[in-house]
């Protein structure tokens, strides 16, 4: 229902029907660029340059669908059904369910869960919120199940973590690229444009994947790595580099430290030795290190597939390790990178709502940092709480768990997303105040105290940072629904109602430069990027600093490290790591091997992308990727349905027989909810730096069912 504006809830202006907007997709950290035409409800969606994927260019269905959320909407009781209420209302009964949590368990009785898609204005003040306004450490994010492990690795290696820490672009110009755990060609379609080029300038493209992707089936060289090993290949491969003299001891001498300690630490990696724990080949591996090496630019990138492991952080730094070796870091159009997954990965976890960090990359337990941060925001650095739990562990604490009691949740579905899925439900069941913002009743705002329908993409001005490192404007197109108001007004509303009347503004260019200084003298430093500089199409990578005595303005840096690396000293870091024991062995029990990703047509947690009707007739349901050896010895038929079983539970999945999966691997995509939830599944062992779950592989089972069972 539409209820009239308050003060902190000002009428947006209506966008002229039928005005062009150049904006960006809402989906994958590409942020490809496209047109928006205003038609009715909804928008034409026009490609700009670059093209889009399926999900981009049906982005715009959502924006008028039956099925989003236009109303406030309330449960009355623990066991009441959810019913529209008034933003008064449902604003005054959130506050009021975490006054009263933390009346009985202090300010750390409230949690926050924000979203690796949330804009960097929402970012920024979901974490100013939680620590100025409700004074709570118990805030993190689901980019904690993305890119957390990468930026450990980069942080250790190169002292600063930016996912690509050089133009896309330059992909294209590679003599040689090593791809680890990503498949392009349907995770971000428009890259493969990119390999396109530089497989016609002649170079090579070598994939790990233990699946044979589209991606791997046009490689060079397909390593088709058991999960869980990529660690070992990496060193494997290092050590061959070493053997051959591939090493570029100059670059190693000039600028790295730490070298000795890798280099002893892959002598008991030999080729042999490798091929057994990984499954690769040893005239594979070598003919990956020649590549490599023999290459005048060459690049290696590490994706999920590498990353979402107990030992992912080990894991970049492997291959960090044979790219220091290599001499690419710091090298144009060479380097080591991380393709980052989420829509603001980059952006979303560098302002705030992380549990460790303040605006700008800032580390919260530094007492500068602290004090330029609360300057900023008119407190007192003592009155900002201390790190808090990382993502997962914050799931585990809630409710009966020991932890928040009342939780804010914004841009995530965790009852799909998060690992042992049941597990967290359970947890958010057992809250006292459960409070979601969303556009749609996602499987965890159907289970909420308050719903809070916010305004998509399409409907607010606000940036995102893309996976290279530069600052996008995303523009309004078309007026959100009477009734809907933006996540910026909901953070105002709570805000105020938590006794903080000002300093949360609902104008994203506001929010933007507060941000900018927020942000200034940080390791992601914004200061000198501003909505005109983006309006008027400059291309503005971070750090990009304020103007300097001269005043002219910072022209970004799109290349990082080509003079010298962010440790204080300038060099690069090599990072000792040996391969460990597998988190989860198979056994008798569960003896395959289970790996989780995703599907073209699909997003994420499937929130949105399974509410458009062109997605869900191209992939309507989940399904298990099985080898034929594996199907004939399980007598199942493809098509069949199978129960899929891990220590932590079940889905019910529809066999797909395959010849283009490892005899000892099974794959089950993520997006979809219920019953075929892969997230049922997976492990909650976590990395003992980054805190990262090992989505990507655990032990499992498949046995037959009948086809009664749902």
């Amino acid at each position: 229902m539409a209820v009239p504006p308050t003060a902190a809830s000002p009428v947006l202006a209506t966008v002229p029907t039928c005005t062009a907007v150049s904006t960006h997709c809402p989906y994958c950290a590409l942020q490809c660029s496209m047109t928006l035409t205003p038609a009715g409800g909804t928008a034409v969606v026009e490609a700009g340059e670059g093209g889009l994927c399926r999900k981009g260019w049906t982005s715009a269905a959502l924006l008028d669908s039956p099925r989003r959320l236009t109303s406030p909407l309330v449960r009355d009781g623990r066991h009441g059904a959810l019913r529209e209420a008034s933003w008064d209302e449902a604003l005054d009964r959130a506050a009021a369910g975490f006054r009263a949590a933390q009346a009985t368990g202090g300010p750390d009785g409230v949690g926050v869960f924000g979203g690796g898609g949330l804009t960097n204005e929402k970012a920024y003040l979901l974490g100013k919120l939680a620590r100025v306004a409700l004074r709570t450490s118990q805030i993190d994010y689901n980019g904690r199940f993305c890119m957390s492990s990468a930026a450990a690795g980069a942080m250790k290696a190169f002292g600063l973590d930016r996912g690509l820490p050089f133009p896309l672009a330059d992909i294209a110009g590679a003599g040689a690229v090593l791809l680890v755990g990503s498949n392009l060609a349907e995770t971000m379609p428009p890259v493969v444009q990119h390999l396109t080029r530089q497989k016609e300038n002649g170079g090579a493209l070598v994939v790990v994947d233990p699946r044979r992707t589209p991606t791997a089936a046009a490689a060079t060289l397909h390593l088709q790595v058991q999960p869980g090993t990529d660690l070992a290949l990496a060193n494997g491969l290092l050590f061959l580099a070493i053997e051959q003299g591939l090493v570029d001891e100059q670059f190693v001498a000039a600028r790295t430290t730490g070298w000795d300690d890798v280099r002893r630490a892959v002598a008991s990696s030999w080729p042999a030795e490798v091929e057994r724990a990984t499954g690769v080949s040893e005239p594979d591996l070598r003919e990956a290190v020649r590549l490599l090496a023999s290459a005048d630019r060459a690049m290696v990138l590490t994706a999920r597939g590498a990353e979402q492991h107990a030992h992912g952080v080990d894991t970049v730094s492997a291959f960090v390790n044979l790219a220091l070796a290599l001499g690419l870091p710091g090298r144009p159009g060479s380097g080591w990178g991380c393709l980052t997954g989420q829509g603001n990965g980059q952006g979303g976890r560098e302002h705030g709502q992380k549990a460790d960090q303040l605006p700008g990359y800032r580390k919260l337990d530094d007492p500068a940092a602290r004090a330029h941060v609360a300057a900023v925001w008119g407190v007192d650095p003592d009155s900002l709480p201390q790190p808090g739990r990382s993502a997962y562990e914050l799931l585990d604490a809630l409710g009966d768990g020991g932890g928040p009691t009342a939780l804010l949740l914004m841009g995530s579905n965790p009852v799909v997303s998060a690992p042992r899925a049941g597990h967290v439900q359970k947890r958010l069941a057992s809250l006292d105040c459960l409070v979601v913002a969303d556009v749609v009743l996602s499987e965890t705002a159907a289970m909420a105290d308050v719903v809070l329908p916010v305004a998509q993409w399409a409907e607010e001005d606000g940036t995102t940072t893309d996976l290279q490192g530069r600052v996008l404007l995303r523009r309004r197109a078309l007026s959100p629904p009477a009734g809907v108001r933006t996540d910026l007004d909901v953070l105002a509303g709570i805000a105020e109602r938590m006794g903080c009347a000002t300093g949360f503004p609902v104008e994203p260019e506001a929010a933007f430069d507060e941000l900018r200084r927020a942000s200034a003298g940080g390791a992601a430093d914004y200061a000198g990027i501003s909505y005109d500089r983006l309006l008027a199409g400059e291309a503005l990578h971070w750090p990009c600093p304020a103007p300097g005595p001269d005043g002219a303005p910072h022209p970004g840096t799109p290349r990082l490290f080509l003079e010298r690396f962010a440790h204080p000293d300038g060099r690069a870091r090599f990072v000792a790591v040996r391969q460990p024991q597998q988190a989860e062995p198979v056994d008798e029990a569960f003896p395959l091997l289970l790996t989780t990703g995703r599907v073209a047509a699909q997003y994420q947690s499937g929130a949105q992308t399974r509410r458009i009707g062109a997605l869900t007739e191209t992939s309507p349901s989940a399904f298990v990727e099985l080898h034929p050896f594996l199907a004939t010895r399980l007598e199942v038929a493809d098509g069949e349905r199978v129960r899929v079983s891990t220590r932590r539970g079940e889905a019910f999945l529809r066999a797909r027989v395959v010849d283009t999966i490892r005899p000892d691997t099974v794959f089950v995509p993520f997006h979809w909810a219920g019953r075929q939830r892969a997230n049922l599944l997976t492990s909650d062992a976590l990395d003992p730096t980054s805190r990262m779950p090992a989505f990507k592989v655990c032990a499992a089972r498949i046995d037959r069912v009948a086809e009664a069972v749902r």
